[in-house]
């Protein structure tokens, strides 16, 4: 469990690898795997948000809480699944939302790798799961790391994004400031909330135009119409 691959978060989380919260969720992961308990993501993509979005690059920040539970979805972005897998109907919400604001036809996979090169942090509070077991990582360790995840990005960075879906994510962002960075807060997009006021949200829009006005460059919010 190093960052090896998330070079430019190193200075900021790498003495959280030290911290007894950690050394307990290590031990808890290892005993996971010696009863043969099948996790996901595949550990190489347990930091893959961070791989992918590197701490100097971080315009927009979305706040999952758990990754998918079953074969071949999760690999370490929230919200997200890999190409050959049937998009999510969270996401299929989001792609509804996206037609709506900015009229991005919803395109046939859910791989939202392009909006992570782009700066969009896709993050999960907890960043383990196991098989067909929901949560079953939660209150392990997890939130606490991600929890210094966000206060990295708090203090490190200007005029970020926050994208707060959902009662949940909105109370781990509560230390984000306000003075400094975009907080926009609506209903999780999951179909037993999204018409609660996800819909109709102008998220993406509003992060774009905060963007702008801060002289920064705009993500493309379409994703390629297919991926390799």
């Amino acid at each position: 469990m190093v960052l090896e691959n998330a070079p430019s978060w190193k200075p900021d989380l790498a003495a959280e690898f030290e911290q007894p919260y950690m050394q307990k969720l290590k031990q808890f992961l290892r005993e996971e795997k010696s009863k043969h308990k099948i996790i996901y993501p595949h550990s190489n993509n347990w930091f893959h948000a961070l791989e992918a979005t590197p701490l100097d690059q971080v315009k927009v920040v979305i706040l999952g809480q758990d990754p998918y539970h079953q074969p071949k979805q999760a690999h370490g972005l929230c919200f997200s699944v890999l190409p050959e897998i049937k998009t999510p109907p969270s996401l299929v919400n989001i792609y509804k939302e996206l037609q709506t604001d900015l009229d991005i036809t919803p395109v046939k996979h859910g791989y939202l790798e392009s909006w992570a090169k782009q700066g969009v942090l896709l993050l999960n509070a907890v960043l383990t799961v196991e098989a067909s077991n929901a949560n079953a990582h939660q209150g392990m360790g997890w939130e606490q790391f991600t929890d210094k995840v966000i206060a990295t990005v708090n203090l490190r960075c200007e005029h970020v994004v926050f994208m707060l879906w959902g009662s949940y994510a909105q109370k781990k962002g509560a230390v984000i400031d306000r003075q400094r960075h975009l907080v926009l807060k609506a209903p999780h997009p999951s179909p037993l909330s999204a018409y609660r006021g996800f819909f109709g949200s102008k998220h993406f829009s509003q992060a774009n135009q905060y963007l702008k006005q801060h002289d920064k460059p705009l993500i493309n919010w379409q994703l390629p119409e297919t991926v390799s």
